[in-house]
Order: structure tokens, then C-alpha cells, then sequence
């Protein structure tokens, strides 16, 4: 195993201090990612910490494939999360995940408070706590990038990871954005960084990687790169990117609507990923060590007020989650308006489904006489209405009106305060994604560790055409949730599953001086996923007394109504698989 991989570094901002550790048995144990993560937030974060405090540790952690193969291009974030107050696990590619890896790091971990607003630069043995009070409080967090690449020197494989006033304002879903189009989207790890008064993070390394055996490792790398580029993921994430999803979903009626009230959106089909590729697609990008490049960049061209011939041009990324927070979710169906409102919220540093999902009720509520235009600073939402909807997200990121204070804790904490839970979308806390395809799916976003459709991709599961009981449901989400545990500890891009097949990874393993059998791997995967659950039972999570919202029960999914009933079936299957798999002391109250 490369001895640069079980390096721990661990940074603390009150002292201004670092120290290096050598945790060889603990990577050669859990391979790295989101293994070694847990184990490290079990380590750090002590019960009961307020995640806004500076005893929340932020950890990074790559895994033992990372900058070795195709798309082992993520990076893990693991935290104790401002928005759920539980685990917090949030994934992002880019350049992140390389640039540790040849920093001479394993994983990262970040404590206590900074005393003013700083700065990290980490090098190979060296942090540097840099001044950022210049840099706090601009209004777009690009900018804050485009000046800390000015002044960086350093050589290498670069990554630079910020917050924008979302997360300095402590709003509980900000996003901490790495290489400007990819982010730690979800669970709030900018409001963390925000607390810590921890503006950003250049990581940069040049550090070679070694492998056991070069041979096998060239000729394992083509035959992997090989086996990506001619599958179908290629064509339909590289030629039309994630946005491909719109028209299938949309065909099924599994789009969430209006906040869920519809099936159908006028003039919806300007949101297809063929249409934005056709009108508005500049170029497409890609992760470090991936052949797929199923990033999207659109140009977005807008008019200055008094100049209708002079235009500002504006690259602007999309997939389909953006498209559905920020397009069909608030009614909107025009292209341009929806890339406007995305270009909003990435300067803003907010996570864009859970932005959207606010949005949605708020505009729901407000029709419904729950919340007025007193309270939202004199705005008046309606589904449809982009420019109130940016209006509304700019008081949303700045936090000054008491109101947007409440919204900025989640729509599940908001609807408990003004009422409309029946239809404040949200899954053990964590906002809707855009699938509603039916029953496993919901299960899924209640089960999974994080809450979301990437835990254990339910929406794959309702589009088969063997419609299953609960039971069996929950048994399938559960196998396929275990088993992504090794690809999140590796840490391989989800598109990318099929690929990397238990074989695949245990031979990628061996190149890389780690033996595991199948069934190591199998069981690690288990055990894993059990100690996220030990995490969260620790910080009061329950699956029994967890919300479901009543929309989902009212308004019919792609495969028809869903009955609370099974929900909870599955739920119970589910939480008696984990429980049943455990190798210590954890239960759900």
C-alpha cells in the first residue's frame, strides 16, 4: 500500500497548529473514503456536539484507488451535519480527491474555530493559516477562487475548496464548491466551514503514486477504461450529461411538480437535456481521471438594462437536479430563467435542491395564508415567477430578515414553526431529490445513511418491471446501499458501478498492495454502513419516529399511489437488516 495513503493530517484553526500521523492499520483495514471517514467522525466528534460548534470536525478522505484509475474521482466529506443533526456525508469530485492523494494524504481532519476568517493552504508537510478577512463577505463566492488562484504558487495538482455568504451566514444546506462546477452539495458542510470561519482550502501535491505491480496495473487501468468508454454511460452522460434523466422521468410522472401538487409543467419540454444541449450547451468538462466528462456548461447570455445589444456572457453548469430544484419544482419551464436562478444560487454557495424544495413551500404556504409577504421582506411567490424566486434567494443567502433565519434551518424545522407539514418535502430531515418514482424510492430516501436517492438508488429499483413487496424492497436497498460503502470507500463515481464489479475491485485492490477477498469486502461494506447507523442512533436519530411527509402518500408517483402502510414496512425490513448485521452495541430508539 502506498505509505502516503494512511497519512492523516489534523489541523486545528484555534491553535494554528497541525501534526501528521501514520494510521497504516487503519487504512489497510477500511480502504480508505468513507470506511476510514466514520471511523475518524467516531474519533473527533465527541456525543452531542453542536454542529455548528468547534468541536465539529471536518473530515476528507480519499480512498485507496484514488488518482489511479477511471473514475475513482471522488472525494468523501464526513461531518456531524447542521441540517439533520446526525452524519453529515457529502461527496464531490473535480480535482479534489488527486489533489490530496498527491499532497501525501489519506484523509484530513479540521478542528475548532478560527479566531478571525483564514485560509488553508496544505501542501506535502506544511499548512499555512492565511488571512481572509478581505475575502469574507464578497458577494460571489467565484470570485473568492478566481483571487486565492492569483495568489497561490504552489506546484502541483491544485484543488480549491470555498464557501460562499451562505455558508459564512451559517445557513444549514450551504455548499462548500470545489473547482467552481462541483460541490459537497448536500447536509450543510458550508455552514460548518462558515462556523469555523474557515473561508476555503487550496490543496496542492505532486507526489507520485506507487503500485504493486506496473504491468497488471496498465493493463488493469485499459481494460477498465475500456469497459467505461463503450458502455452505455458514456454516450448518455457525456453527449447530453445527467439532464438526460428529464425526459424519461418526465414521461413517467415522476418529475416532483409545484412542490408536488402536478404531474405536468407547460411548455415543460424546454427542459429536456436534449434541448439544452441543442441551445445552450458550450462545452463539456470532466473530473480528474475520467473519460465520461459529464459535466455541462451552458452559455447564458443577458442584456445589460440599457443596452439591449451589449450582452454579458456568463458559463453557467446544469444536470438534472438543478434543472428539477430549480426549473420544475417552482414551475418554471423557461431555460434561461432556470440557468439564471442556478447562476443565483452558485454564487450564493447554497445547496440548489434544498434551495428549491424551500422555495416550493414557501410558495405553497404562502397561498395556503401560512406565511405572508410581511414576513419574506415584501415578496410574493408564486410558482412560476423567477424574479421573485431570486429575490427571495438573495434575502435567503444574506439571512438578515428573521424570517429567512427560520428558512435557513431546513423546511423541515421551518414547517414545525409555521405549519404545512404535510407538504414540506423532506426525508429524515434532508430535502427532496428530484425523483418520485415510487415506493422504493421513498424508502430509500428514508433508510439511506444520507437521505438521499445516491444512498441506495431506489428510482433504479421502481423502473424495473417486477414490481416487489416492501420487505423485498427494503432487502435490495439495503444490499445495494452495503455494497456502495466500498465504492464510497475506494472512492469510485456512482455512474461508474457497473464497471467496478466485485472482481473489478478486488483486482484494482491487489495493484494497489491491499488484499481483500469478496467476501471481506462484502462484509466490510456491511459493517460500514452499520457504524454510520451507530453515529446517528448516538445523536438521537430514530427510524420510528421519523416524518413522511403526507404528499407523498396524496399525489401519485410514476408507478402509481404509495401507501404509508409499506412505507413503513420497509422501513422496519430495512432497520432489522442493519441491526441484524451489527457488530456492536446499536439500536434505534
Amino acid at each position: 500500500m502506498d505509505p502516503n495513503l494512511s497519512r492523516l493530517l489534523i489541523i486545528d484553526l484555534s491553535s494554528k497548529t497541525f501534526r501528521i500521523e501514520e494510521r497504516t492499520s487503519l487504512f489497510e483495514e477500511r480502504i480508505g473514503g468513507a470506511g476510514v471517514a466514520i471511523r475518524l467522525l467516531h474519533e473527533f466528534c465527541p456525543k452531542g456536539t453542536d454542529p455548528l460548534g468547534p468541536d465539529n470536525p471536518i473530515i476528507l478522505a480519499v480512498g485507496s484507488l484514488s488518482a489511479l484509475f477511471p473514475l475513482a474521482s471522488k472525494c468523501v466529506a464526513m461531518f456531524k451535519s447542521p441540517l439533520t443533526g446526525n452524519l453529515g456525508e457529502s461527496h464531490a469530485g473535480g480535482r479534489t480527491a488527486t489533489s490530496i492523494r498527491m499532497a501525501g494524504f489519506g484523509a484530513i481532519v479540521i478542528t475548532g474555530k478560527s479566531s478571525q476568517p483564514v485560509y488553508l493552504s496544505i501542501t506535502h508537510n506544511d499548512v499555512q493559516f492565511l488571512d481572509a478577512r478581505s475575502l469574507w463577505g464578497m458577494a460571489r463566492g467565484d470570485t473568492i477562487a478566481r483571487i486565492i488562484r492569483t495568489i497561490d504558487g504552489n506546484p502541483g495538482t491544485r484543488t480549491i475548496l470555498r464557501i460562499g455568504r451562505a455558508g459564512e451566514q451559517l445557513v444549514r444546506y450551504a455548499a462548500v464548491t470545489s473547482e467552481t462546477y462541483r460541490h459537497f452539495g448536500r447536509m450543510g458542510l458550508g455552514a460548518v466551514f462558515g462556523s469555523k470561519l474557515l473561508k476555503a482550502i487550496v490543496i496542492s501535491g505532486d507526489a507520485a503514486i506507487p503500485v504493486n505491480n506496473i504491468k497488471g496495473y496498465r493493463l488493469l487501468y485499459d481494460q477498465i477504461f475500456d469497459a467505461v468508454t463503450k458502455s452505455p454511460i458514456m454516450k448518455k452522460y457525456h453527449d447530453v450529461g445527467t439532464a438526460v434523466n428529464v425526459l424519461p422521468l418526465k414521461s413517467l410522472g415522476s418529475i416532483p411538480i409545484k412542490n408536488l401538487t402536478t404531474s405536468q409543467l407547460e411548455k415543460s419540454d424546454q427542459l429536456t437535456g436534449e434541448e439544452f444541449v441543442s441551445n445552450y450547451l458550450a462545452r463539456r468538462l470532466a473530473c480528474s481521471h475520467c473519460p465520461v466528462s459529464c459535466i455541462h456548461l451552458a452559455q447564458l447570455r443577458t442584456s445589460y438594462p440599457h443596452d439591449p445589444y451589449f450582452f454579458k456572457t456568463t458559463s453557467v453548469c446544469y444536470d438534472y437536479e438543478l434543472i428539477y430544484s430549480l426549473g420544475f419544482t417552482l414551475g418554471i419551464a423557461n431555460p434561461k430563467q432556470v440557468l439564471s436562478l442556478i447562476d443565483e444560487i452558485e454564487g450564493t454557495g447554497m445547496d440548489a435542491m434544498s434551495s428549491g424544495v424551500v422555495a416550493a413551500y414557501v410558495t405553497e404556504a404562502m397561498k395556503n395564508g401560512l406565511i405572508t409577504s410581511d414576513m419574506t421582506g415584501g415578496i410574493e411567490l408564486e410558482f412560476g415567477d423567477t424574479s421573485s424566486y431570486m429575490q427571495f434567494f438573495k434575502n435567503l443567502a444574506d439571512q438578515q430578515i428573521p424570517f429567512y433565519k427560520n428558512l435557513g434551518k431546513g423546511v423541515d424545522y421551518t414547517s414545525q414553526l409555521y405549519g404545512g407539514s404535510e407538504y414540506a418535502l423532506a426525508f429524515g430531515k434532508n430535502e427532496m431529490p428530484g425523483y418520485h418514482t415510487g415506493l422504493a424510492a421513498i424508502i430509500g430516501y428514508l433508510t439511506g445513511a444520507r437521505h438521499s436517492h445516491l444512498d441506495s438508488a431506489g428510482y433504479s429499483v421502481d423502473q424495473k418491471p417486477k414490481q416487489s413487496t416492501p420487505e423485498e424492497i427494503a432487502t435490495q436497498l439495503y444490499n445495494e446501499e452495503a455494497w456502495r460503502q466500498i465504492l464510497a470507500s475506494l472512492v469510485i463515481c456512482f455512474f461508474a458501478r457497473g464497471v467496478y464489479s466485485e472482481e473489478m475491485v478486488q483486482k484494482c485492490l491487489e495493484v494497489s498492495g491491499i488484499s481483500k477477498t469478496i467476501d471481506d469486502l462484502v462484509l466490510l461494506g456491511k459493517q460500514i454502513l452499520y457504524e454510520k447507523y451507530q453515529f446517528k442512533f448516538r445523536e438521537g436519530f430514530s427510524f420510528r419516529n421519523m416524518r413522511i411527509p403526507s404528499r407523498i402518500t396524496t399525489h401519485p408517483s410514476g408507478t402509481g399511489l404509495i401507501s404509508e402502510k409499506d412505507i413503513r414496512k420497509g422501513i422496519e425490513t430495512y432497520e432489522n437488516l442493519l441491526l441484524s448485521s451489527g457488530t456492536g452495541p446499536a439500536q434505534s430508539e
